[in-house]
């Protein structure tokens, strides 16, 4: 007789991707999948009208969690990486300028390059401070007459950090340029209002903050913005069918195929657990952990920490460390295999972001990222780990 002698999971890789998901999440996908099963828009029975319900109300739930003008205006995407190409491709013209931070995830930083070389795109990537941080005076200098997009993250995937967005955007707007935000990291864990942040595009994973089933994201478009977005797909909307041009309205110009029907039901159920919780309640419950994570952390001898200063600063709950004397990824799997704490390490698909905090040479960081899930306990259970591993006692000592 054999018996599991792993330790218990603890998961506070929340930034990769959320877990666990509420309750309803799962039931949702599972009725779908057992009791609906159709497509998206292509049939008139009763549980394609059902589902239909449930994708109109995912849609209106996402528009008013962002503030968004009207449901038309959310499109939906497979992730964020599926937005941010949707956006950057669509938007930009060969010859185009742009200015982006040298921080961005490669979701960014890739498509660019692409556009960079296929195209004649010019990029100019602004750098940022020690903690992640973009200083808005660096793109106001980078910005030009021709300036076509300026794109930012949100929020660091690698320090936590949060950008000057607003500030951003009034830059880009002067010049007469579009403003796409990346906000991978912040939708679901820090109140987003489109009415009060003037962001032309901004992309958001539905698996992450947003809690709902990988496969999901979100792309919001300002109104106007369509006529000069192109769609990338062109397909079978179930709009329009005796057209073979692409519909030029919203959401249908850009949804072409099939939904991901049963992880949309996912998203809708996700949606409506954190409309009740509210987004602002999580983000309290969350910097409060993060405050205890980072205290905890600071005291333990051999550890550094990668991103704002101080715990009080502007953040998410991404938090970066290293520990001196073990690789990145030889210490994650170390928390992992012995103590049941998982972790993502190494350059975090952000390898900007990593030159700019002086932990590209070393493999990057181990880092720790917090849910509406996350307990005390958890955050206590990790710091003990790390304590553990560094050979010191609680007192750090």
């Amino acid at each position: 007789m054999t018996t599991d002698a792993s330790p218990k999971r603890i998961y506070l890789d929340n930034a990769a991707t959320s877990f666990p998901k509420p309750e309803a999440v799962y039931e949702a996908v599972d009725r779908y999948n057992r009791q609906i099963g159709v497509a998206v828009g292509r049939s008139a029975y009763r549980q394609a009208v059902e589902l239909h319900r449930v994708i109109d109300r995912c849609r209106t739930l996402a528009a008013q969690l962002l503030g968004a003008e009207s449901p038309e205006r959310i499109i939906f995407t497979f992730n964020a990486t599926d937005g941010l190409n949707m956006a950057i491709h669509g938007l930009l013209r060969p010859g185009d300028h742009v200015v982006t931070s040298a921080v961005e995830h490669n979701s960014v930083l890739r498509p660019l390059r692409d556009e960079e070389e296929r195209n004649g795109v010019e990029v100019t990537r602004v750098a940022a401070d020690r903690s992640g941080c973009v200083d808005p005076d660096a793109v106001r200098q980078a910005v030009r007459p021709n300036t076509r997009l300026v794109a930012l993250l949100h929020a660091s995937n690698v320090t936590g950090t949060i950008q000057p967005v607003e500030e951003v955007a009034e830059i880009a707007h002067a010049v007469g340029a579009f403003f796409l935000v990346d906000a991978a990291q912040t939708a679901g864990h820090l109140p987003i209002d489109l009415q009060t942040l003037p962001a032309d595009l901004l992309a958001c994973a539905g698996h992450k903050g947003l809690l709902g089933p990988l496969g999901t994201g979100l792309l919001y478009v300002r109104p106007g913005l369509e006529d000069q977005l192109r769609s990338l797909r062109q397909g079978g909307t179930g709009s329009q069918s005796e057209d073979d041009r692409q519909p030029a309205h919203l959401p249908d110009k850009y949804e072409s195929g099939n939904h991901n029907a049963p992880a949309l039901c996912g998203l809708e159920a996700a949606l409506s657990f954190l409309m009740d919780r509210t987004v602002a309640a999580i983000h309290e419950h969350e910097l409060r952990l993060t405050r205890r994570l980072l205290e905890g952390l600071a005291a333990i001898p051999g550890v550094e920490l990668y991103g704002p200063p101080a715990p009080d600063r502007p953040r998410v709950g991404v938090v970066s460390f290293t520990l001196e004397g073990f690789e990145p990824q030889d210490l994650a799997t170390i928390l992992d295999e012995s103590f049941g704490i998982q972790a993502r390490a190494g350059l975090h698909c952000a390898p900007g972001a990593h030159r700019a905090i002086g932990t590209f040479e070393q493999g990057g960081t181990v880092r720790f990222s917090t849910s509406v899930f996350t307990t005390d306990a958890d955050i206590d259970a990790a710091l003990a780990a790390v304590r553990s591993i560094a050979g010191c006692d609680e007192r750090g000592a």
